[in-house]
């Protein structure tokens, strides 16, 4: 299977452009690989964003997450990579992308990610 590329997300014109309104996407079946031992990690993903000029199509985006269930990636960096990935892509006003990763090990992990920086 391919790697997650920024250029998956396909976008369409936002014919809302002048009116500044949130988007919410949960992804509550997402998974990837542990770098370090090989198993399953799993996690909701949750992005919102102001768009710009563009919105993403979200067939597009389902099909760019996928492609992470072989990829062996720490949860900081996927999560920061979905962000920088959305923001080629649709180049929104503001974004945040959460990943909330189940436990174990004894260990539940939660990043989130925001751009543009505060």
């Amino acid at each position: 299977m391919d790697k997650p590329l920024f250029s998956d997300l396909e976008i369409v014109d936002n014919q809302y452009g002048q009116r500044d309104y949130e988007v919410k996407i949960n992804i509550p079946e997402f998974n990837c690989i542990c770098p370090r031992t090989s198993l399953p990690d799993f996690a909701t993903i949750k992005i919102k964003y102001i768009p710009n000029n563009w919105i993403v199509e979200l067939k597009s985006l389902k099909l760019y997450i996928v492609k992470y269930r072989t990829i062996g990636i720490f949860h900081e960096n996927v999560t920061n990579k979905i962000l920088d990935d959305f923001v080629k892509a649709a180049q929104p006003k503001v974004i945040e992308v959460e990943g909330i990763f189940k436990a174990r090990g004894g260990i539940d992990t939660t990043v989130l990610c925001r751009w543009p920086e505060k």
